[in-house]
């Protein structure tokens, strides 16, 4: 079946079309219908069914014979190591984490904090909460204390579960002081906290609330799989916030289930046994997503890779994964391209493997510039697919479905909506715009299974956040236009949240950090073009009134500050120290205007500027540090 017999069989009758794809899943109870929509807009799927995630996952594989299959492959070049865990081990391995933390009062409902760097633990502690119907909120290891603490205060975790350290091409970065220093600064305390002592550093435990990963599971009795509703949360993901105050993503389980097990035959075009990479991180959207549940959920290999595409130790990192571990297809960020294709420009070192079993490449968390995959087709001989989707829809928007059908590739779109998603280009009164016509991009509801259905004890923020700007849809916050063809293109963000190679930051919470400095009076942080991450943070700053410090330091501390506060995954570097920011008469900053000075774009002084001199002077400031780079 075509991808438009697909999407049009979806379109006809939605409902009997998911209600097909559950026929993939274990239930404990089969769903009586898909869709629930008697609090619309707050919509849920598969509400009434009963099933657990990490059953589906990891037991039925054992149970259907596939107990010695790899599950997950450990890859590490940061300590040099390579571990491989099959699907009955890792049963064995969660269900005995399980049983551990029930046996501290682990139930179903509780939240569990995860706090961990790219090893094999990480998943096992995701899947354990998933066992016990535990709701996980994994917290990328980069924050730093006060962002953790954000979430912990948000979450309200009876439990942490944390690594010693991670590991950084040349360091160790230290976790436990940050989970210390984040539970100094949090209002709720966890019961207890689990500490996974790694060898390259032996975290202090504090008495009466920390445990060791192993000690605390001797001798306990291993937990058996427990069914929730269909509409139990899964997890929490924090996503940035333009208010600085993180959203905490829902995901509810069956329609998590459902719509992931869809995904890894019809777009990523893998069948179970095959290895399956998505070189993220487990604290961001892909890595829940693509690392733990959806290859496993599938009966994939899953690859847990710890290192860096270039400098361990060199540029040809992926490819050698690729060659030892036959990945079929693989997935990563267009920043990560970049940077190899900077150390290697010719890709000589993809001559170096056979890479044979790649039969595809993904790229998605930001814009895939033509450059890149033009690069990467010639180097890797397979198609170079771009897909789009977010944090909050937790699988592809838009996509080119491998598995049903290679559509042509058009370079610079993420190709055609996936079923499920009946995606719309608005003007911004609400009105669809004609093909080629810029707007903002819009789902129209309900979402479909395995997006979310609210935002984590605040419902309200969720449908001023995403449903109010254009009723009946979905707001995703993008701007694009959708061609004769029926492919979108994704151009811009339409509100200051900014793409950092592959991380979505809000530049309002960095400018909550350099406000904070005693000598700065205002700012602004906007997203300008980068040629290797996509965008990075630029600040703007007005010092207050008879400061007379040397303003080089200031922007020294205030980088400092940013690094401090929401830790390097920032990248905030630079900044420049004006008289005034450009505004509105009505007192706006001027904020997508000074993007298109600094990034060397053509732009129209506003009507509404209250004096149009001032952008003259930020020219000046951005020219002086090298803006427009070109």
């Amino acid at each position: 079946m075509s991808y438009a017999e697909t999407y049009a069989r979806w379109k006809a009758d939605p409902e009997a079309w998911w209600m097909e794809q559950t026929a993939a899943i274990d239930w404990d109870r089969p769903p009586s219908r898909a869709l629930f929509a008697e609090n619309a807009p707050f919509y849920e799927w598969f509400a009434d069914a009963q099933v657990n995630t990490c059953w589906n996952a990891v037991d039925r594989h054992v149970e259907a014979g596939h107990g010695d299959r790899i599950a997950i492959i450990h890859e590490s070049p940061v300590t040099h190591t390579v571990r491989k865990i099959t699907y009955a081990e890792l049963r064995d391995r969660v269900a005995s984490l399980a049983g551990a933390l029930r046996a501290k009062g682990i139930t179903k409902g509780d939240r569990v904090i995860i706090y961990m760097p790219m090893i094999p633990e990480a998943l096992e502690a995701m899947l354990a909460c998933a066992r016990l119907g535990a709701i996980h909120s994994v917290v990328f290891g980069g924050f730093a204390a006060p962002e953790l603490a954000a979430r912990i205060d948000d979450a309200k975790p009876k439990a942490i579960i944390a690594a010693s350290c991670g590991i950084e091409p040349g360091r160790v970065v230290h976790y436990k002081p940050l989970l210390d220093g984040a539970l100094e600064l949090a209002h709720h305390l966890p019961d207890f906290c689990v500490i996974l002592q790694r060898e390259q550093e032996v975290a202090k435990l504090v008495p009466g609330r920390d445990v060791a990963w192993h000690s605390f599971q001797f001798g306990v009795t291993p937990a058996e799989c427990v069914p929730v509703e269909g509409n139990h949360p899964a997890y929490i993901l924090y996503t940035s916030g333009t208010t600085g105050q993180p959203k905490g993503v829902v995901r509810h389980t069956a329609g998590h289930l459902v719509a992931l097990c869809w995904t890894m035959k019809n777009i990523y075009g893998v069948e179970p046994g095959e290895v399956f990479w998505a070189a993220s991180d487990v604290g961001w959207v892909v890595g829940h997503s693509y690392i733990c549940y959806a290859p496993l959920l599938h009966g994939n290999t899953t690859v847990v890779f710890e290192g860096k595409p270039v400098g361990t130790p060199d540029a040809g990192t992926f490819w050698r994964v690729i060659e030892e571990h036959r990945v079929a297809s693989f997935f990563t960020a267009p920043t990560a391209l970049r940077a190899i294709k900077r150390e290697d420009p010719q890709a000589l070192l993809v001559r170096d493997y056979d890479l044979s079993s790649l039969r595809a490449l993904f790229l998605a968390g930001e814009r895939a510039d033509p450059d890149t995959i033009h690069w990467a087709q010639r180097a890797l001989g397979v198609p170079v697919i771009d897909h789009w989707w977010q944090t909050e829809t937790g699988w592809a928007i838009a996509a080119n479905p491998l598995g049903i059908e290679h559509l042509p590739v058009k370079v610079g779109s993420p190709s055609v909506p996936m079923p499920g998603h009946d995606v719309q280009v608005l003007d911004e009164g609400g009105h669809p715009v004609p093909p080629g016509t810029l707007g903002a991009i819009a789902i129209r509801l309900p979402l479909p299974p395995g997006t979310l259905p609210t935002l984590w004890n605040a419902p309200e923020r969720f449908r001023k956040a995403y449903l109010s700007h254009f009723p009946g849809f979905y707001e995703t916050g993008d701007a694009g236009y959708i061609d004769d063809d029926g492919y979108l293109y994704i151009m811009a963000r339409t509100d200051d949240v900014i793409n950092v190679a592959g991380h979505r930051l809000s530049t309002g919470a960095m400018e909550e950090v350099i406000a904070a400095h005693p000598d700065v009076g205002e700012c602004a942080v906007i997203g300008v073009a980068d040629p290797l991450k996509g965008q990075l943070p630029l600040g703007v700053l007005c010092l207050n009134k008879g400061c007379d410090r040397d303003p080089a330091e200031i922007v020294r501390e205030c980088v400092a500050r940013v690094r401090d506060s929401i830790g390097p995954v920032a990248a905030f570097k630079q900044a420049v120290v004006v008289d005034r920011l450009p505004k509105t008469r009505s007192g706006k900053v001027l904020r997508a205007t000074m993007v298109k000075i600094a990034d060397g774009e053509e732009f129209r002084v506003p009507a509404t500027i209250d004096d149009p001199a001032i952008l003259d002077e930020i020219a000046k400031a951005f020219a002086a540090i090298g803006y427009p780079a070109k």
